[in-house]
């Protein structure tokens, strides 16, 4: 193990110890699952049937998965915001105290603005995350939800990146236009590169009760990866600072 992942591990492990604490003070906190279930026919999913158990004596299949599918983190080098791989990535970055911003019945094509997180804007402090609640996992399967997402105007990038803002998490595929390629690049490297980690594809967030909540995104950790799917859960009742 080389100096950073023994760095990246014992950040992780403190991590993981505080959160085990604070499991164990609150044992009824509940676990909300906001990861999109990836299956053949979405965009960038693929599977192949490789071993079955009658034959081999186990079931097991190879996934053909583009790194940016689903529920997905992009990591700097994916808009040249930086070097940083998903592999570099701590685990202390992908987890911690997360505000829920509701923007329900938001209209296709919105800049969000600033002025949309309502209190939250003043009642967050550096460290915490964003997840925003549009309703727009609904649209999954419909073009809409490429074709017409609500965005992060350039502002509230800034603004994140200003107040520290840890992960920001959104239900589209992607923070900005996919069909407009300057927006794409722009809003990406604000966020990407100062040092706001982006968490797309979110789903369930209106089963969450609290404005807020332990978030955690874990990607897989392929070696010089641009981005990777992620397993992305809510906890609620874990006595967060307000």
């Amino acid at each position: 193990m080389n100096a950073h992942d023994r760095h990246g591990a014992l950040a992780g492990a403190a991590e993981a110890s505080d959160l085990a604490g604070r499991l164990e003070s609150r044992p009824t906190g509940r676990i909300i699952d906001l990861t999109l279930t990836l299956r053949p026919g979405m965009r960038g999913v693929a599977f192949e049937p490789t071993f079955n158990f009658q034959e081999h004596g186990w079931n097991a299949q190879t996934l053909h998965l583009y790194s940016h599918c689903g529920t997905h983190m992009d990591a700097p080098l994916h808009s040249e915001a930086g070097e940083q791989t998903i592999d570099e990535i701590p685990l202390a970055q992908c987890l911690g105290p997360a505000w829920l911003v509701k923007l329900d019945g938001i209209a296709p094509k919105t800049l969000i603005t600033v002025a949309d997180l309502g209190d939250v804007a003043a009642r967050l402090a550096p460290g915490d995350s964003l997840l925003l609640r549009t309703g727009w996992s609904e649209f999954v399967d419909q073009a809409k939800w490429r074709d017409e997402l609500p965005r992060i105007s350039l502002e509230l990038a800034r603004w994140c990146v200003e107040r520290r803002v840890k992960l920001l998490g959104v239900e589209p595929p992607s923070v900005a236009d996919v069909h407009n390629l300057p927006e794409v690049i722009q809003i990406h490297q604000t966020l990407l590169g100062g040092g706001v980690l982006i968490v797309e594809g979110l789903t369930n967030l209106e089963a969450i009760t609290q404005e807020k909540v332990f978030f955690a995104a874990l990607p897989l950790k392929p070696l010089g990866g641009d981005g990777s799917p992620v397993r992305a859960f809510a906890m609620e009742d874990l006595c967060l600072p307000s």
